[in-house]
């Protein structure tokens, strides 16, 4: 880990868990310099080892912020996390099996994809939602904009759906050869309709108030004693809850695919056990250094003291099961993945579709995927080596666990 910090030019300084700062790509550096800047953060900024550019605050970003929220610190995908159960099952005893129709592991990810939405599918029909039923009938809670009532609506069908990007369902192998289900997303369109809503409110506000935060830092704050930050923090947690229960209901449905396939092709008992669920966007309100502030992570886990998480790598490579050690230098927080090394558009133009597809043959890794023309966004080489960003994290969290990808649905 190092630390930069300019006296005359940063209020607090930037504590990066990199080796050095040409680790540090530029953007990212640039985002972090703004944060540095605001008037109300707590002690320092906090950047991950997985950190890289994002909108207004770099992924992999921490912040303690006092008596403010920031729509675009929390970022577009409200309650983003990871889901994870592991199972009794050796991957060695079901790898052979085979179906009459390919092996029971490509029949498995075959049915994901058939019962579980990805990409912008959803739902036909209106699903069961507990968080959306609570949060019509607590509506004076959620008054506000008719753009946003109508995304409640819209939510009851795309519960339970995957969604596109980066996001996954992984069925993986630890070292002990055991099989496990992880799976990463988040709040769908839902969250991110809230986040704009409110960057746009705060933004105005902003200027009404001849706010000290430049408005091209896309850092517009709301205070959270004010109606409309009062009302962002309501939004912001239901859209965690709805998140939270999108990640349950899949993972719910890929047990069930589990339990059917192998229940008809072998004689295994099935059972499952230490299930994970947590999130890596969003703001809670916690103590440090002795005062309550609004802990911003962004692209980033809470890795309390004893508290289990999940840091995923990259398709075709490892993830971690995690305890937290509770660092207060990180405000108890960690990397959320692996990190890209390569934009979207970077990686697409420097490895081809093909060149994927042959990489995860190679490491034996079943792909589920309807359209692959974009494949090389997702490839493992597009993000940071994971092996390395977990040692730059030795003194923020404890492996547990270590799991390789197996078998793969991608949006």
């Amino acid at each position: 880990m190092f630390v930069m910090y300019e006296p005359d030019n940063m209020k607090v300084p930037v504590k990066v868990w990199l080796k050095e700062e040409s680790n540090l790509e530029k953007g990212c550096m640039e985002q972090a310099y703004h944060l540095s800047r605001l008037p109300f953060l707590h002690k320092w900024v906090s950047l991950m080892p997985d950190t890289h550019t994002g909108m207004g605050m770099p992924i992999g970003g921490v912040i303690a912020a006092e008596d403010v929220v920031i729509p675009n610190a929390v970022g577009v995908d409200i309650g983003c996390g990871m889901a994870y159960t592991e199972t009794n099952i050796k991957v060695e005893d079901i790898r052979g099996v085979m179906t009459g129709n390919g092996s029971l592991l490509q029949a498995i990810i075959g049915d994901i994809m058939r019962n579980i939405p990805v990409g912008f599918g959803h739902h036909k029909t209106v699903m069961p939602c507990y968080t959306l039923d609570m949060a019509f009938e607590e509506m004076e809670k959620y008054e506000e904009d008719a753009e946003l009532l109508g995304q409640l609506e819209a939510g009851y069908f795309q519960i339970g759906t995957l969604g596109g990007g980066n996001h996954f369902i992984e069925l993986q192998e630890d070292d002990n050869g055991y099989l496990a289900v992880m799976l990463h997303s988040g709040s769908r369109h839902f969250g991110k309709s809230v986040c704009d809503y409110f960057h746009t409110k705060a933004r105005e506000l902003n200027r009404r108030w001849y706010s000290e935060v430049p408005d091209e830092y896309r850092l517009a704050f709301l205070p959270v004693d004010t109606k409309e930050g009062k009302q962002y923090l309501h939004w912001m947690q239901l859209s965690m809850d709805f998140a939270r229960e999108n990640r349950e209901k899949m993972l719910l449905a890929v047990k069930a695919i589990l339990e059917k396939w192998i229940g008809k092709y072998t004689d295994l008992q099935l059972e499952f056990s230490g299930d994970i669920n947590c999130h890596h966007n969003y703001a809670a309100l916690e103590n440090h250094f002795g005062k309550n502030v609004w802990v911003h992570r962004k692209g980033a886990v809470r890795a309390g003291n004893g508290e289990l998480a999940v840091i995923p790598g990259a398709m075709g490579s490892y993830s971690y099961v995690v305890m937290g050690k509770g660092n207060p230098d990180s405000f108890c927080s960690s990397s959320h993945g692996a990190g890209r090394q390569y934009s979207r558009k970077g990686a697409m133009q420097a490895f081809t579709c093909e060149e994927v597809i042959l990489d995860l043959q190679k490491t034996g890794v079943i792909l589920g995927k309807k359209n692959k023309s974009d494949v090389a966004e997702e490839s493992r080489f597009a993000y940071k080596n994971i092996e390395e960003v977990m040692d730059n994290q030795t003194d923020l969290v404890v492996p547990v666990k270590r799991l390789k990808t197996i078998g793969v649905v991608k949006g």
